[in-house]
């Protein structure tokens, strides 16, 4: 029986053998990512966007959009929390009719207080436990 051959190509590994046609992704983020689905509005310049996101992260999300934008694109995206939070995005990766992957920045005092404490919830970790 012939070991499998890895072959890395465009952030994926795709391993090749007997029977063996899986391919999984490189994890390179080092924040958990937490499901959670609500409406955005991005504000790109004079425009408005609607999309949905779909994961948060303590640097990042994924931006459910049939027309994302580009890589290195910036904006500032506001999120549907009591009260609505607004975060400055910068586009990292785009999933063509899918959406697109971006960090999120935060000024520091009440917005990434805000943020950070939001993310805490997804967590399901009790806030007395929380650094």
């Amino acid at each position: 029986m012939r070991r499998g051959l890895r072959t890395r190509l465009g952030g994926l590994t795709r391993l090749m053998g007997n029977g063996d046609q899986g391919i999984r992704r490189f994890e390179r983020r080092w924040a958990p990512r937490f499901r959670y689905h609500a409406d955005l509005e991005i504000e790109w310049g004079s425009t408005v966007l609607r999309a949905r996101t779909r994961d948060l992260s303590s640097n990042g999300m994924f931006i459910e959009s049939l027309d994302p934008l580009w890589v290195g694109a910036g904006f500032t995206a506001q999120l549907t929390l009591d009260p609505p939070l607004r975060v400055n995005c910068f586009v990292k990766r785009v999933e063509p009719g899918r959406g697109m992957g971006v960090s999120v920045a935060l000024a520091e005092g009440q917005h990434q207080q805000q943020y950070q404490e939001f993310i805490n919830s997804l967590s399901g970790i009790p806030a007395e436990n929380q650094p």
